[in-house]
């Protein structure tokens, strides 16, 4: 109930969810202006080269994508395939994943370009604003026009950025919403003083400029400027991701004010940009970046300061967004169990070291390889296009699972993807200026996820299950056999079996085979994690027995497993129902505790050498586990004592070996000499 009341009074709409909107939501779109408008100019050859028509074209280029893939995918579609206010691609799977299996698949390239993606930005977006620095006199005069400064500077600052999150961003976070309000309403503020000296470009709202603009000579890219103009909506990932942490209704209220000071500040550039574009000053400079250029001189100071904080804001949004979204891939068994700290209590809030350390170290390989912006927007994008389709794809399904006529999703599916194709197919030319790196991160999260799910589907075919009723009356022999000694008051098998009838024959090999294991109850707990992404129940089987019971915890797939903590709750509830015995605790120093020690067991499964497996199978299944020796142990990811915590490993019996039968011969009798 407590995380219901939560989520309800987030999707309200009031003023401290639309500053957390502002601040949560829209760090990466809203950072776009300091490097959109750069990179055109940049792959246009320079400021001697545009027109009139030109700009006119790349402002329509602009507005038409904002208005299209952000406001009419984004805002008004794609956020109503809420999975209980959640959003994300993982949550898009989770709604469409009963129609086929094979729904998996976009889920997994989506979301390893989306961290792909997260890995590239906090690069992108910081150089972009520290860079600014080279305009001021008294930076210039210090450093001269040194990059290597710069690039110290950017590494400096993701340091800090990186070395925080352990401590959780909820009280800084506060000030991100203000922050980010003064960085938008500057936005506005530069554009309109910019663009009021040529209002006249606001016809570049009519669509048929960006259309003949890709066909103009002065476009010298030709189709391809469109890679430079998709990295305006880069963020609109971003607004589906974040739906769960502040609601629909905050989205709705805050995007067409984000988008006017977007669109006012893009224009305002434009407007810089004609009015400047014959200062021969301007015209010998090869990195010129419009943003800075039309701000007031002596409002530069300010400017720099507030952009770097917009960076830093929209990079830390992106790391907290990895961070969700490796947990989400863990739940949903495609990503390996990674260790997860929660900062603080507030919703959303959670820290993975071994995430953190790898963007870290990516973070910092990015700016060191390629040592300016103008070189890192030239690979940036093309990863964020793949989880664009990957999710219209889903998108599709989850229209036709909800009974959507198939022409109105069909055109819906035909309208984007064209528009996310071409936007695709102008990117790959940014494969071989750096673009290979952001694949190269995405197809090797990618071939994880594929691990993961590929070794899950090995162990769901050849795992077996045997009734739990055939083997009741030998374990309430063994619990009350005098000649064995307890091994625990309570023994908790950790089961991955559906059925509440059933359970692994392993696990009771291992208590009756392997030197059998006397317990006063023996509970046999499957944890199901489910598609709602905060439901959290469980039901009771105890086969009409008072020391055999099977417990089936449904986690949503953003709830923490602590199983400590639900298997006290659920065993004390039992007692004051009447339903199992209290035990004795004369030792105990806790007064109130009506049962004993509990012993959690986990099954670690080892490839045994006589599984008869295709060579692939076996790779995938030796990968699998030698990956998982540096992930989370069983104990730390259910939140147990270690004291309390004991591994049993036991080969994998899968496939079907072709077994040597052994003859028995008579011996030879030797003659008596």
């Amino acid at each position: 109930m407590e995380l219901i009341s939560k989520k309800s009074s987030i999707s309200k709409l009031t003023l401290g969810g639309i500053l957390v909107t502002l601040g949560v939501v829209y760090g990466d779109i809203g950072t776009s202006p300091l490097y959109v408008m750069k990179s055109v100019l940049y792959g246009n050859g320079g400021m001697q080269t545009v027109s009139e028509d030109f700009i006119l074209g790349t402002l329509s280029l602009v507005f038409w994508t904002l208005t299209i893939l952000t406001s009419i995918k984004y805002v008004f579609i794609t956020l109503r395939a809420d999975n209980n206010g959640e959003g994300g691609i993982f949550s898009l799977f989770t709604l469409v994943r009963s129609r086929s299996r094979w729904l998996i698949i976009p889920a997994m390239i989506g979301g390893s370009a989306l961290l792909a993606d997260g890995m590239l930005t906090p690069a992108v977006t910081v150089t972009s604003a520290v860079e600014g620095l080279k305009l001021l006199p008294v930076f210039h005069e210090l450093f001269g026009d040194n990059q290597g400064n710069i690039i110290a500077l950017v590494i400096f600052i993701i340091c800090i950025l990186f070395f925080i999150q352990h401590l959780g961003t909820d009280s800084i976070g506060k000030l991100f919403g203000p922050i980010m309000f003064l960085w938008f309403c500057s936005l506005a503020f530069f554009g309109v003083i910019n663009l009021a000296q040529n209002p006249s470009l606001l016809r570049a709202l009519s669509p048929h400029y960006a259309i003949n603009t890709l066909f103009s000579p002065d476009n010298k890219l030709g189709f391809f400027i469109l890679g430079s103009i998709f990295l305006c909506s880069t963020g609109a990932e971003a607004l589906y991701s974040d739906l769960g942490h502040v609601g629909r209704k905050n989205i709705y209220f805050t995007w067409p004010f984000v988008k006017i000071c977007l669109l006012l500040n893009y224009f305002g550039q434009g407007a810089w940009i004609l009015s400047s574009k014959s200062n021969p000053v301007f015209a010998m400079t090869e990195d010129i970046n419009p943003f800075y250029q039309m701000i007031p001189h002596g409002m530069l100071v300010y400017g720099i300061l507030i952009s770097t904080l917009a960076a830093i804001i929209a990079s830390q949004a992106l790391i907290s967004g990895s961070f969700t979204l490796v947990s989400e891939a863990i739940k949903l068994n495609l990503f390996p169990r990674l260790h997860t700290i929660y900062p603080s209590p507030s919703k959303g809030q959670l820290y993975i070291p071994a995430i953190n350390r790898i963007l870290w170290i990516v973070c910092i390989g990015i700016v060191l390889y390629f040592q300016s912006s103008e070189k890192m927007e030239s690979a940036y994008g093309l990863a964020i296009t793949v989880t664009m389709l990957m999710t219209t794809v889903l998108l599709y399904n989850y229209m036709l699972k909800k009974k959507t006529p198939i022409l109105l999703a069909v055109i819906m599916l035909v309208f984007f993807m064209s528009f996310e194709i071409s936007f695709f197919i102008a990117n790959i030319v940014k494969f071989f200026h750096g673009g290979f790196v952001a694949i190269i991160i995405a197809v090797s999260i990618l071939f994880i996820m594929y691990l993961w799910d590929r070794a899950h589907v090995i162990r769901v075919r050849y795992e077996e299950f045997v009734p739990l009723d055939n083997y009741l009356k030998l374990l309430t022999q063994l619990s009350q056999d005098p000649d064995v000694p307890k091994y625990a008051s309570n023994l908790v098998c950790l089961s991955k079996c559906p059925n509440s009838k059933e359970i692994e024959r392993k696990i009771l090999y291992f208590l009756l085979d392997k030197r059998p294991k006397k317990a006063d109850i023996y509970w046999f707990v499957d944890v199901n994690v489910t598609d709602e992404p905060y439901q959290a129940e469980y039901t009771v089987e105890k086969f009409n027995t008072n020391n055999i019971i099977k417990i089936q915890l449904k986690l949503g797939f953003r709830i923490d497993q602590n199983l400590n903590v639900f298997l006290r709750q659920i065993s004390t509830e039992m007692v004051e129902n009447g339903e199992i015995e209290p035990q004795s605790n004369s030792y105990s120093i806790l007064p109130n505790r009506k049962l004993g020690d509990f012993r959690f067991v986990f099954i670690q499964e080892i490839l045994s050498h006589d599984a008869t497996l295709s060579a692939w199978d076996s790779f995938v299944l030796n990968t699998k586990l030698f990956i998982q020796k540096f992930t989370a142990s069983p104990s730390n990811w259910f939140g147990l004592d270690t004291s309390d915590v004991y591994i049993e490993r036991v080969p994998m019996f899968l496939g079907h070996s072709n077994r040597v039968i052994l003859k028995r011969v008579e011996q030879k009798k030797e003659k008596k000499k």
